[in-house]
Order: C-alpha cells, then sequence, then structure tokens
C-alpha cells in the first residue's frame, strides 16, 4: 500500500515539472523507514530532502503533497501507516525497478490525478484564481487550457498565391493557357496576396509572485502557437531563452525543459535589464515591426524604473503591438501606481487580465479584435 501511493505521488510531481527517476523513488522509500508515518510534517520533510534539489520546486512540492495527503487520509490508516523493514541491497534494487516511473510520466497519464471534476464544480473553477487552486485542481485546469483555441491574428503578406476571386489577374497563368488552346481565354486566372501569422514574441515573468500564473501560461502558449512565428522567453533575475523548449512537441518535455533551463525561477524581477539583454542579443526576434508582444508579468520590477522606461520604449518602437497581460486586474479598482506597472501602463498599447480560466478564455477568443483596437 505504501509504495502504491508513493507511486502515485511520484507521479504527480513529475507531472508538475519534477525531475523524479527510479533512483529518487529508491531514497523516499528508505527515507520512510526512519519517520513516524502518521505524522504529516515529518512524511512531508523526509520526502522533500529525497525529492527536491532547487529551492524553486518546493512550492510545487507543498501543492501536491498537500493534495495527496488529503488522499491518504481516506485510506485505511491500519493499512497506509505500517512501518517498513529495513531496506537492504537487494530490497532496495527491487523496489526501484517496482517504482520506475513509466514512459506515461512524461508524456502525461490520463491518471496522474485521480480526482475528477464534476461540472458544477468545473464551473466554479473558471472563475477562480489560478493563485488560489489546490495542485489537483490546477493540473486539470492546466490540461483544459491546452485543448483552448487561440485567435492568432493574421495580416496580408507580400507573396501571391491563386484565388478563382482574387483583386488582381494572373497574366504568366493566362498566357500559357492561351497558348494551350490556341489564343483562345477559357477563364482568367486571379490572385489574392496570401495571408501569414504575424510572429509572437512572449515575455514571461517567473517571479515568485508570477509562479502559477507562469505554469499556466506556458502550458497553454505551448500547443496553442505551435504553428506560428514565435519566440519564447523567461525573465526574473535574468533572461532565459525557451525556443528550443519550446520546439518540443510534448507538453510534459517541455514543462521539464522549462524546469532545466530557467535558473531563476520564483526568484526577484528585473524587467529593465532583461530587456536590454533582448536587445542586446536577440534583437532579429523582432519582425521588422510586425511582431506582437505578449509580456506577462504583474509589473512589480525591482530594478531602476529609467532603465526599465528606456528598454520599454525600444520595444515598443520595435514591435506591432505590446500587450500586458497583468493578473492583478483581478483586484477591483487596480491603478499602476508602482514605478515598474506605471511605466509598463503608459509603453504598452493594452492591459489584459489572465488571473482564471475564463478571462484566458476571453484573451484567446478576442486577441484578433484586440490588435485591431
Amino acid at each position: 500500500m505504501l509504495t502504491e501511493q508513493l507511486v502515485m505521488l511520484g507521479r504527480q510531481l513529475c507531472h508538475a515539472g519534477l525531475p523524479i527517476d527510479s533512483t529518487r523513488m529508491a531514497l523516499a522509500v528508505s527515507a520512510l523507514g526512519f519517520v513516524a508515518l502518521d505524522r504529516c510534517d515529518d512524511v512531508r520533510d523526509a520526502l522533500e530532502a529525497v525529492f527536491l534539489s532547487r529551492e524553486e520546486d518546493r512550492y510545487v512540492f507543498h501543492q501536491v503533497f498537500e493534495a495527496h495527503w488529503r488522499q491518504w487520509g481516506k485510506l485505511d490508516a491500519s493499512a497506509l501507516f505500517t512501518r517498513m523493514p529495513e531496506p537492504t541491497v537487494n530490497s532496495s534494487r527491487r523496489l526501484a525497478q517496482e517504482t520506475q516511473p513509466p514512459a506515461s510520466l512524461v508524456a502525461g497519464d490520463d491518471h496522474a490525478v485521480p480526482v475528477a471534476l464534476s461540472a458544477s464544480d468545473f464551473q466554479r473553477l473558471r472563475q477562480a484564481d489560478f493563485m488560489s487552486l489546490s495542485a489537483d485542481e490546477f493540473v486539470q485546469l492546466q490540461r483544459h487550457v491546452q485543448s483552448m483555441q487561440l485567435d492568432m491574428p493574421h495580416v496580408l503578406g507580400r507573396r501571391w498565391c491563386r484565388s478563382e476571386r482574387g483583386s488582381r489577374v494572373d497574366w504568366s497563368r493566362l498566357m500559357r493557357m492561351a497558348a494551350r488552346y490556341g489564343g483562345e481565354v477559357l477563364h482568367v486566372p486571379r490572385q489574392r496576396r496570401r495571408e501569414q501569422a504575424l510572429p509572437l514574441l512572449v515575455l514571461l515573468d517567473v517571479s515568485g509572485s508570477m509562479a502559477p500564473y507562469a505554469r499556466m501560461l506556458l502550458a497553454f502558449l505551448h500547443q496553442r502557437t505551435a504553428s506560428s512565428q514565435r519566440a519564447v522567453f523567461t525573465f526574473g533575475t535574468e533572461l532565459t531563452d525557451l525556443r528550443s523548449a519550446f520546439a518540443l512537441h510534448d507538453p510534459d518535455a517541455m514543462l521539464q525543459a522549462v524546469n532545466r533551463d530557467v535558473s531563476d525561477f520564483g526568484g526577484g524581477t528585473r524587467l529593465g535589464a532583461s530587456l536590454g539583454t533582448l536587445r542586446q542579443r536577440y534583437a532579429r526576434t523582432l519582425t521588422a515591426r510586425r511582431s506582437v508582444v505578449l509580456l506577462i508579468t504583474d509589473g512589480l520590477d525591482t530594478g531602476e524604473s529609467d532603465v526599465l522606461r528606456r528598454e520599454m520604449q525600444w520595444l515598443k518602437r520595435h514591435a506591432r503591438r505590446v500587450l500586458w497581460l497583468n493578473p492583478l486586474l483581478r483586484f477591483d479598482g487596480y491603478a499602476p501606481l508602482a514605478r515598474g506597472p506605471k511605466v509598463l501602463s503608459e509603453c504598452c498599447d493594452a492591459q489584459v487580465a489572465i488571473h482564471n480560466l475564463d478571462r484566458l478564455s476571453s484573451f484567446a477568443q478576442g486577441l484578433q479584435q484586440l490588435l485591431k483596437t
């Protein structure tokens, strides 16, 4: 029973982006042999010492563990809290094989979170702030946003394509047709300008106050922008290029790559310095003033406001639109009075709330209209 519950916990942690392997699972079984299994704090501290190697993963671990402990509480305590015998070398090796996470952990397992949402619960969670969700509710909504549609804006490109109702005559095809049929023109071939999606530049804040929103937006943007020309960066105390991670097709593999590449997750925010790095190293990601910039942050910058203003003005000059996706708009009467939010409100073309599923869905459906206005 204990091994089964531990495997289930490992599945949930792996699905949330933590690097859980068979070695850590075997060590977790050994660690639980030295604590009182009926004490939540002792079990949590023992597993935390085994499963965590980075400070920024602590918040995720606590959320998943608390949800999992509630599930443990529904089981028979005599079967659950039976102390395991001292592990030997052979038993540890056997337990490592039994607790080996399957390939479906990485790809996303349908049984990773056993709690299913009813229709009424789902309707309630549509209005719930991402910050207030439990671990199982968060994973449920994360799966839902991966299937949402994003109305990406399209513009007329420079290239032309065939069209029966095009705006100009395709003279080369007309001449070939006339030569083929002895000078007779059966119909007039026409052309129209080909539509193409606007390039997308995503700047995602991964500081401590933005952690739940960052994870949800990563899952959403990875699937919905796959067919677009995109460049994705995260920023906290430094700028991190996520284009290689977003090139991965599998969402769980992408989250694991992000967890590996982003070293400042859950830290502070230095947006001005990060934008300076973008200007110096990655200016080519902005395509001839056609790029749409999605700046996802609460604006609580700890750097100099003059630096932030200078870099934001440069960004606005080289982009088609700069949209500020701000979770702090969930508060009634919110006003950007601090230095960072004040600069962003002056330099961005629009502010959008993305703190819950309803707001995120409205943004996804109205992005094209938002850019027109």
